[in-house]
């Protein structure tokens, strides 16, 4: 079954235009002209019930704008949209009882108060029934490494300690779907591997469908069978890592280690040199070519250990979105109207 569904989902902003000084404040009571701003455009895509999926973009693609849209917290311009089978804008207390929003940006949780007082407020929003409360609210702080942090103020807890919370607050109703938004940004290594190490078992011990906004590649590649690239408002890919490396990287990297040192510069034959010391060097080689280049590796130099890697994530993201720029792609705003 699908989680989500849309076809040709369209958002455009309309916002004002005004020239400035006095006279430009008259014209524009008068006459006013509108800019209209396309967010997301034509954007049709299907989600399964129980996927892990990560939405990429560079700021403005409209990865911020998407999520709104099928979390019911704006109408669409144009297109359809269906979300556990709800139309989302239409935001009945059925369809909003399955599903969360967690911003790493924005929170839930009140600042002056303990963790646990946001907890029985989101209690009484859903209705949850008390044993059902204190079981699922007991077992996720335990998981999340927080149960002794329910009583102190937000205010006084670590970021990774509140985004854990909010993750908690987030979750207490049971939800088939969540929608995650930046979850990770500003925590530190320890509390990043552990967020995310949360989210990964919870995804698969209960099958909920998780939408995850990032910019930080590692949580991308930790976490996400499945990547959707927009670009302007509109979705330029949609696959596995796996294929978007295969689509816009020409080329894998070979790490290599020596038993004894080696001149850098007698490497160039064999690779595009990216890092080099006398003991270890990396090189980018074409992709139909790794054995070859390989081999001929082993037969040069004193080798000790060799591993071929993909190029990172977010260099082929990168690329992705310079390809698109190189060849002109649309501009997501359009020329004032009135």
């Amino acid at each position: 079954m699908d989680a989500i569904r849309t076809e040709g989902l369209t958002k455009v902003f309309r916002t004002p235009v005004k020239q400035e000084g006095l006279w430009g404040s008259v014209r524009s009571f008068f006459r006013r002209q509108y800019r209209e701003h396309v967010a997301v455009a034509g954007i049709s895509l299907r989600v399964e019930e129980g996927e892990f999926v990560g939405l990429l973009g560079e700021n403005g693609a409209g990865k911020t704008t998407l999520v709104k849209l099928l979390a019911g917290l704006l109408y669409p311009t144009a297109g359809t949209a269906r979300v556990l089978g709800y139309i989302p804008w239409e935001r009945s207390n059925a369809f909003r009882r399955q599903f969360a929003l967690v911003m790493g940006q924005r929170s839930q949780l009140w600042w002056d108060l303990p963790a646990a007082d946001s907890f029985l407020l989101n209690k009484a929003l859903y209705g949850i029934p008390e044993e059902q409360f204190r079981r699922r609210r007991d077992e996720l702080a335990e998981r999340l490494g927080i149960a002794d942090r329910l009583h102190v103020q937000v205010r006084r807890l670590s970021l990774g300690e509140r985004m854990k919370c909010e993750i908690l607050a987030a979750l207490l109703h049971a939800p088939r779907l969540l929608f995650l938004d930046e979850p990770t940004l500003g925590l530190d290594i320890v509390a990043q591997h552990s967020v995310r190490e949360f989210l990964r078992e919870y995804n698969r011990t209960h099958g909920v469908t998780i939408v995850l906004t990032s910019h930080d590649m590692d949580d991308i590649e930790h976490l996400c069978s499945r990547v959707l690239v927009l670009s302007t408002g509109r979705l330029v890919f949609d696959g596995s890592l796996e294929e978007l490396s295969r689509r816009y990287a020409e080329e894998k990297l070979l790490r290599v280690e020596f038993a004894t040192p080696v001149d850098p510069t007698a490497l160039a034959p064999f690779g595009h040199l990216r890092e080099a010391t006398p003991y270890r060097a990396v090189l980018s080689v074409p992709r139909t070519e790794v054995a070859s280049r390989a081999a001929a590796l082993l037969n040069h130099f004193p080798v000790t250990d060799v591993t071929v890697q993909e190029l990172p994530v977010e260099e082929i993201v990168r690329r992705l979105f310079e390809q698109r720029d190189g060849f002109g792609g649309a501009s997501n705003s359009a020329a004032a109207v009135q």
